[in-house]
């Protein structure tokens, strides 16, 4: 059986790519209404409409009911993994994080959040270029799967799902974290009426911030041009699907969005800005990001300061 914990969007999409396999599947909600709803209806309509679970799916508000998994997914934001880790005892051979940002308190991954918290555990990452409504509805998805063993890879693999192994932890889980300020800045490039140009520019810029960044904390090179890395930049940087791109092209545009929704490139923000300036790592537009969430400085002087930077070598 696989566990996941977590029906927003994104769990109940792995939940249902892996269930139409055969294999099992149980799905936590906290909301014991939800699970009522999704129970009756066999639908999260609330974060995945339109999307039918598969039999083999069981929903539950019963974290009991995830115990003897092969492996827990925790599809949960970044800053509730450790509280959630920290308040329950459940635990599985293989922990898989599915949720990309730095814990604000401890500046570190999802994965090596979990390690802390359940030592005995495989602690893995699972992150990429994805969107919840592609997976469920079975379009084809390749994600890079860090951490885990060769047998977790086949577990969590199917047909349209193909996930890519590597033990560079700390590469994949910098990738989709710092990916998330990039897209912030995108669109906020694209609210404003920057242009395209514009665009492409800071991508390319935002993804050598990315690359200095990792590379400082052990990372290797090739992972960040890898799916994780450079996959996810493109996709959470071009699409209206991308929730951090929507927050930052409503922050360009001067307009108001959606408080309830997660947008984990906000925080993310803050904890990078923070830790490049513990390693004295220059990241412009990671910090410009920060500043701009936190309101500490207007759109038209955070363009100002970028484009006004001293003149160098790319």
């Amino acid at each position: 059986m696989i566990a996941v914990a977590g029906a927003g969007a994104f769990g109940t999409a792995l939940a249902v790519a892996l269930s139409r396999e055969g294999r099992p599947v149980t799905l936590w909600a906290r909301d014991g209404a939800q699970v009522a709803d999704m129970a009756a209806t066999r639908q999260n309509t609330a974060r995945l409409p339109g999307v039918i679970l598969p039999n083999g799916i069981t929903v539950t508000a019963d974290l009991a009911d995830l115990a003897g998994a092969q492996a827990l997914l925790l599809a949960l934001p970044m800053q509730a993994l450790a509280g959630f880790l920290n308040s329950h005892p459940l635990t599985a051979p293989s922990i898989v994080a599915c949720c990309k940002g730095v814990d604000l308190a401890a500046l570190s991954g999802p994965a090596s959040v979990i390690q802390k918290a359940r030592p005995l555990a495989r602690a893995a990452i699972l992150t990429g270029p994805s969107f919840a409504h592609d997976i469920a509805r079975g379009l084809p998805t390749a994600l890079t799967l860090a951490g885990g063993d060769e047998p977790l890879q086949h577990l969590l693999s199917t047909a349209t799902l193909r996930l890519y192994r590597t033990d560079d932890v700390i590469g994949a889980e910098l990738g989709g974290a710092l990916k998330n300020v990039v897209a912030i800045a995108a669109g906020v490039v694209i609210g404003a009426g920057l242009g395209e140009s514009a665009r492409a520019a800071l991508m390319t810029r935002g993804y050598a911030e990315m690359t200095r960044l990792a590379l400082a904390l052990g990372a290797r090179a090739e992972t960040l041009a890898g799916l994780s890395g450079f996959g996810d930049l493109v996709l959470t940087c071009t699409s209206a699907q991308s929730r951090n791109f929507r927050f930052g092209h409503a922050l360009g545009a001067g307009q108001a969005f959606d408080s309830a929704l997660t947008v984990e490139g906000i925080a993310t923000a803050q904890a990078v800005a923070h830790l490049a300036a513990q390693k004295g790592i220059d990241m412009p537009i990671t910090a410009m990001i920060a500043a701009l969430v936190a309101q500490k400085i207007t759109l038209p002087l955070a363009i100002q300061a970028l484009m006004s930077r001293p003149l160098k070598q790319e």
